[in-house]
C-alpha cells in the first residue's frame, strides 16, 4: 500500500471508530436535569457538589436548605449574585425556581409576593417558576387569581409559570384541567408528576396524562408504589410506568425538561450515587423510545 492509500485507509478507520464511539456515547436528546430536593438535609453547597458529581448540568430549586433564601422575598441582590457565582463555579445551570405562593393573605398581597419571587427568578436568569397549589377547596379561587396575575407578569420577563400534581387543587386530571381553565393564561402550564398522581390519588399516571399531555412543558421524575407511599425511592422500585409516560409525552413533541426529584439515600454520598443511577435510568428510558 502506498502512502496515499495508507492515509485513506487510516482516515476511514478513524471515521469508523469515531462514528462507533459517537453511537455508543450519544446523549439523550431530551433535556434531563434534577432538583436539589434529595440533598435538602445538608447544605446547599453539598447539594451543588452532589448534583455535579451525579452527572447533572442543569437543576431546579425545589427543596429548602438552612440559611438559603433562594427566590423568596428575603433574597437580596447581593445574595442572588453570589448564589449565581456558587452555581457557576460548579459548571451548573439553574433553570427553575420554587415560587412559594400564599393563599391565606389578601389577594393583592399574595400577587405582590408572587411578583417579588418572579423578579428574584429573573435575576437568576431562570426559565421557569413552579407553584404548588393549596389543599383546602376554599382557597382554590384565590390560587387561580394569583396564578393568572403571576403568569402575565412572568411572561414580561420571559419566565414560564408552571404547576404540578400535588393533591388538593391539582390532584389529578380533573383538577388539573380545572386549574388550566380557571387560570386561562397561555403562560401557565403543567409540569407532570406521575409519582404524585399515585401518591395522592392512587390513579394510573398514564391514563391521567392522556387527558393533559398537550399542556405539559416539564416533568418531575419520582416513583411511588402505592397511594400514600414513599417517594424517596429509586426509579423502577415503584409503579410508575416511565416508558409509558414518556412515550405519551413524545407524541406531543415533548423533549423535556425531565427533572429527577427523588431518590433513595441516607447520606450525601448515597444520595449522590442513587441520583446518578436515576439519571442513567432516565437516559436509558428516553433513548429507548426515540
Amino acid at each position: 500500500m502506498d502512502r496515499r492509500g495508507f492515509l485513506a485507509a487510516l482516515g476511514g478507520a478513524v471515521f469508523m471508530n469515531s462514528t462507533e464511539t459517537s453511537a455508543i456515547s450519544k446523549p439523550a436528546k431530551w433535556e434531563i436535569g434534577c432538583f436539589n430536593r434529595p440533598w435538602s438535609r445538608w447544605s446547599f453547597d453539598d447539594a451543588l457538589d452532589g448534583m455535579k458529581a451525579a452527572g447533572y448540568t442543569k437543576f431546579g430549586f425545589l427543596g429548602d436548605h438552612a440559611g438559603e433564601a433562594f427566590i423568596s422575598s428575603g433574597a437580596t441582590p447581593e445574595y442572588l449574585d453570589e448564589l449565581n457565582r456558587r452555581i457557576s463555579r460548579r459548571g451548573l445551570k439553574a433553570i427553575s425556581g420554587w415560587m412559594k405562593t400564599r393563599h391565606d393573605i389578601p389577594l393583592a398581597d399574595a400577587i405582590a409576593n408572587a411578583r417579588t419571587q418572579i423578579d428574584r427568578a429573573a435575576r437568576l436568569k431562570l426559565r421557569y417558576v413552579m407553584a404548588i397549589g393549596p389543599d383546602p377547596p376554599e382557597l382554590y379561587d384565590h390560587f387561580y387569581h394569583v396564578m393568572r396575575e403571576a403568569a402575565g407578569y412572568a411572561k414580561s420577563v420571559k419566565i414560564q409559570v408552571m404547576f404540578k400534581p400535588h393533591g388538593g387543587v391539582a390532584a389529578s386530571a380533573d383538577e388539573i384541567l380545572r386549574c388550566l381553565d380557571r387560570v386561562s393564561h397561555p403562560n401557565f402550564r403543567l409540569w407532570y408528576d406521575a409519582g404524585n398522581i399515585i401518591h395522592y390519588t392512587g390513579k394510573d399516571p398514564v391514563a391521567e396524562l392522556d387527558r393533559v399531555a398537550k399542556y405539559v412543558t416539564g416533568f418531575c421524575a419520582k416513583d411511588c408504589a402505592r397511594q400514600g407511599g414513599e417517594v424517596m425511592i429509586q426509579f423502577g422500585d415503584g409503579k410508575v410506568d416511565f416508558a409509558g409516560v414518556f412515550s405519551r409525552l413524545a407524541k406531543t413533541g415533548f423533549r423535556g425538561p425531565v427533572m429527577m426529584e427523588c431518590c433513595a439515600g441516607s447520606t450525601p454520598s448515597e444520595v449522590t450515587e442513587n441520583a446518578s443511577r436515576n439519571r442513567e435510568f432516565l437516559e436509558r428510558t428516553v433513548s429507548a423510545i426515540e
